[in-house]
């Protein structure tokens, strides 16, 4: 009773001292173990959820405790990007190494490394003496952040309306659909933004063919390609890039929820092209790139880009695929998705299926009204899978 009272007390304060941005549920998280997440009365949640796609190596990984640990006894949390540290080189070596890129910028997060590369785009474009070469185009269904450059290539009514206008210029293509970029796309194009799986729209998977045909159109006009890889990216996959599937490339690429195991982070890499026109000045970041932070994502990425970690993504994925599948439900209308994310599109609100998970012990995330998003920790086994898809029966059963 007095713990269910704590929680009761914090929520009450949450009510109380937050901007009421977010709708929580009634219970207050206090520790986390591998897959599973605890409240303050002992209750535990198998997590479907990760942070919405960032704790890639689950809640409280050996590995990454040490490297925090290691980073707090240099005394080096944050020095400024006015002076060189290691960490932060390391880190940018391992990426360039490890991808297309030649040189990375380092950010806060998703929405930050997206405003870069917006930046850039405009960058090259009146480098190249076209300052007149402004237009962006976007994607049905596509989620980029919720600063205002990148919220203006989320073509959602409900996030856009309040704060218009927004930025000028952009341009909204039907996705998987090359005949409406076509129709879209010219000499005044600055650049192409596209997610190669969408995540917040839906879990959509962009077809090779449809990224192979944007590359083209973009080599055309001389626009900026840039993939959004700030969810799909980082092994969720099973590649450790998203766009690795398809074999091709971009100019640019924004990366970082799960770049840092959960601390803050994100990362704009891009080719020797489009660096040449990034002079000092042009961009920065206070916080962006702190060794501390740099130094845990070298861990994430050395140890998710290892052919067994990436083996084992799609493995489980593969089975995870499997199973939902099977549950042959009448409100399960589609699955689709690679590797560890997934979209259950659903014929009713799933806002249900939500709050039922949470009763069952799961927690689980929408991606838009009518679709379960599952991208769990990478470390998720396949007994996992078949607690999740017990669950998610005896759920789906009570709806029907």
């Amino acid at each position: 009773m007095i713990e269910t009272n704590i929680s009761r007390t914090l929520i009450d304060q949450e009510h109380q001292y937050l901007v009421q941005t977010y709708g929580r549920p009634d219970f207050v998280l206090v520790r986390g173990e591998g897959m599973t997440l605890y409240d303050q009365v002992g209750r535990a949640y198998q997590d479907w959820v990760a942070g919405i796609a960032v704790n890639a190596l689950g809640y409280n990984d050996a590995g990454v405790r040490a490297e925090i640990e290691r980073g707090l006894e240099s005394g080096l949390i944050h020095v400024s990007n006015l002076y060189h540290t290691a960490p932060m080189i390391e880190l940018a070596r391992v990426l360039v190494e490890k991808s297309f890129a030649d040189r990375v910028f380092f950010a806060n997060s998703g929405t930050e490394a997206n405003e870069g590369a917006l930046k850039f785009a405009r960058r090259v474009a009146y480098n190249a003496g076209q300052p007149e070469k402004t237009t962006f185009i976007t994607f049905d269904h596509g989620f980029h952040g919720r600063s205002m450059g990148s919220l203006s290539l989320t073509p959602k009514e409900k996030y856009q309306k309040p704060f218009r206008p927004l930025l000028p210029g952009v341009q909204v293509a039907e996705f998987n659909n090359l005949d409406s970029v076509r129709r879209l796309i010219d000499h005044n194009t600055c650049a192409v933004m596209i997610e190669p799986i969408q995540g917040e729209g839906g879990i959509h998977v962009a077809s090779s063919e449809f990224l192979r045909g944007l590359r083209a159109l973009c080599d055309e006009f001389n626009a900026v390609l840039i993939f959004d890889e700030v969810q799909c990216g980082v092994g969720r996959t099973g590649h450790l890039w998203a766009h690795e599937a398809s074999g091709v490339t971009p100019d640019i690429m924004t990366i970082a929820k799960p770049l840092a195991a959960g601390l803050p982070i994100g990362a704009i890499l891009v080719t020797q092209r489009v660096a040449d026109h990034i002079s000092a000045g042009d961009h920065g970041s206070t916080f962006a790139g702190g060794p501390l932070i740099t130094r845990v994502a070298k861990h994430v990425i050395e140890r998710v880009s290892a052919p067994e970690f990436l083996a084992h993504v799609r493995e489980v994925g593969g089975y995870l695929m499997e199973r939902l599948n099977e549950l042959n439900s009448p409100l399960i209308t589609e699955v689709r998705g690679r590797g560890l994310m997934i979209g259950v599109e659903m014929s009713i609100d799933v806002s249900a299926v939500v709050k039922l998970g949470y009763e069952h012990g799961l927690l689980l995330v929408n991606a838009g009204p009518n679709v379960i998003r599952l991208v769990p920790p990478l470390i998720a086994q396949k007994r996992d899978v078949d607690h999740l898809i017990e669950k998610l029966t005896i759920i789906l059963e009570s709806l029907s």
